[in-house]
């Protein structure tokens, strides 16, 4: 087989890991760095506000890119114990440490979060001295909480295995696209 630019990019693609499937929702020229306008343009494109979605790409944009420029980089932003272990050291998705999270920590709803289950989640996986990672951690669950949680203010468990995955924000904009077309 000659591997040609097209041939590359199509394996490339079957191996990018979930880790760099969850950001590059948000690279949306395609070029491998994500610029703070697209974080913004990624955020309006799910519904987030002008305010949200500003604050949001400042924030994100300034916090990260130094580690994640490209962002076949991305697996260098894993703060501490901020994920759960629910990705490997390469940035690739562990199935069965969702299905762990829910179970030590989904007491009001087998498969749903609810607010203060997510922090305990987050309070009972922080890493020990890392306190600024803890923050950054933190403000990633509140904001991820915020924009993903159903109208019952859950978190359930297959949004939350979107967010591990990749999916997620792909999903709220086609959401968000076809309820458009409705209107």
């Amino acid at each position: 087989m000659v591997l040609s630019p097209r041939n590359i990019q199509q394996e490339e693609a079957s191996e990018e890991f979930v880790l760099q499937k969850h950001v590059a929702f948000f690279d949306r020229n395609h070029d491998g760095i994500i610029y703070p306008w697209e974080t913004f343009q990624g955020f309006r494109a799910i519904g987030s506000g002008i305010a949200f979605s500003t604050v949001a790409a400042l924030l994100i944009n300034i916090s990260l890119s130094a580690k994640t420029c490209p962002i076949k980089n991305i697996h260098l932003a894993k703060i501490g114990n901020d994920d759960r272990g629910a990705y490997d050291s390469e940035g690739r998705f562990v199935p069965t440490k969702l299905e762990e999270m829910f179970t030590n920590h989904a007491h009001t709803h087998e498969d749903a979060l609810t607010g203060k289950e997510v922090w305990h989640l987050l309070r009972a996986k922080r890493a020990g001295n890392f306190i600024n990672e803890w923050v950054v951690a933190f403000v990633e669950w509140i904001v991820l909480f915020s924009i993903a949680k159903d109208k019952n203010s859950l978190l359930q468990k297959d949004t939350f295995r979107a967010i591990y995955d990749g999916s997620l924000f792909e999903r709220m904009e086609k959401e968000r696209s076809s309820s458009k077309k409705k209107d």
